[in-house]
């Protein structure tokens, strides 16, 4: 699949290829050996869980180490007290995904002033710009995904129905672009559905939000939830409610493709892939700390899992086997097909 998002400066994205390193390249950075430190808003995700891995993949492959890292719990302040602290020490690189744009900005900028490289992962701060505040943006095609996640959901609701958005209600250029794409592609796509939207804050609040969004829609016929871990959350809400809703999100995480693969609720997942994001990340890092500046914006693109193809999706997210679960549900689903 292509790109088809636009970087928060409007950049076009560059391909993984452009950050392929030549063998001097890596003979250049091997002899460096670098530190580098991982800021994340969590690490408890199935996501964070396979970026972090992608990221070591990567360093360990150019004798560079991580060094450090940072759970943010979803908190800019605390974010912003580890890069202030990380920006002092003796580091060479920090990779930071920015909870939020101005309550982070400043600290961000600093990382950059006190001459250490940054490398962003799928959202730039307000007023931060490639080249001066940061090297290079790592992210999936979020438009994208909020497409595919429109795409995969719109057949299972009915015509002149109310299709739900469960949204998030903080400032961040992934889950808005993907809110953005889901909308457009709705509206150009099923002029016929009207549209009902809820957001959530903190993942605490998801099931308040959820609850609330089916209070004031009994006629809802199908929800998009931006990513996984909320999107669990939201199912929770539905089953205490006895509420059949078809659902789809963004991330494949392993609860909610082992649901895909059973036939519950989930009906399709728009997947990123965090393990070769965190490659690609580090390697920019790389490359920016040996004078070749990487791409402002490198994207690449989304995965449309069903449940049909939900293990060999798996495999080339997670760059591992399908867990035994998910194979078992997706066999037992596989043959009662065959047998109709």
């Amino acid at each position: 699949m292509l790109v088809v998002g636009l970087g928060p400066h409007g950049e076009y994205a560059a391909p993984l290829q452009r950050l392929r390193m030549t063998a001097a390249d890596a003979e250049a950075v091997r002899a460096r050996q670098f530190n580098v430190a991982l800021v994340l808003h969590t690490t408890a995700s199935d996501w964070a869980r396979q970026h972090v891995a992608g990221v070591v993949a990567q360093l360990g492959g150019c004798q560079s180490s991580l060094v450090e890292i940072v759970d943010c719990a979803f908190s800019s302040e605390a974010q912003a007290s580890a890069l202030r602290r990380l920006a002092h020490e003796g580091i060479d690189a920090i990779i930071s995904l920015p909870i939020g744009n101005e309550a982070v900005a400043e600290p961000h900028s600093e990382v950059a002033q006190l001459g250490k490289k940054l490398i962003l992962v799928d959202n730039a701060p307000t007023g931060l710009l490639p080249g001066r505040d940061y090297e290079c943006l790592v992210s999936a095609d979020n438009f994208g995904l909020g497409t595919i996640g429109a795409q995969l959901l719109s057949p299972h609701i009915a015509n002149g129905g109310t299709v739900g958005l469960l949204g998030y209600d903080v400032d961040f250029f992934a889950t808005n672009q993907r809110e953005i794409a889901f909308r457009k592609w709705m509206g150009s796509e099923r002029p016929d559905l009207t549209m009902a939207v809820s957001k959530f804050r903190s993942l605490e609040l998801v099931e308040e939000a959820a609850h609330q969004l089916c209070d004031r829609t009994p006629d809802l016929g199908g929800l998009y939830v931006v990513w996984d871990e909320p999107a669990i959350r939201a199912l929770a809400a539905l089953t205490l409610r006895r509420l059949e809703l078809p659902v789809t999100t963004t991330d494949l995480g392993n609860r909610v493709a082992v649901d895909l693969a059973r036939g519950g609720f989930v009906k399709g997942i728009a997947a990123q892939k965090p393990y070769d994001q965190g490659m690609a990340a580090a390697a920019a890092a790389m490359l920016a700390l040996i004078g070749k500046p990487p791409p402002p914006w490198i994207a690449l693109p989304g995965v449309a899992v069903t449940a049909r193809n939900v293990v060999a999706s798996y495999q080339a997210v997670w760059h591992s086997a399908a867990p035994k679960e998910l194979l078992r549900h997706w066999r037992a689903a596989t043959a009662s097909q065959e047998e109709r």
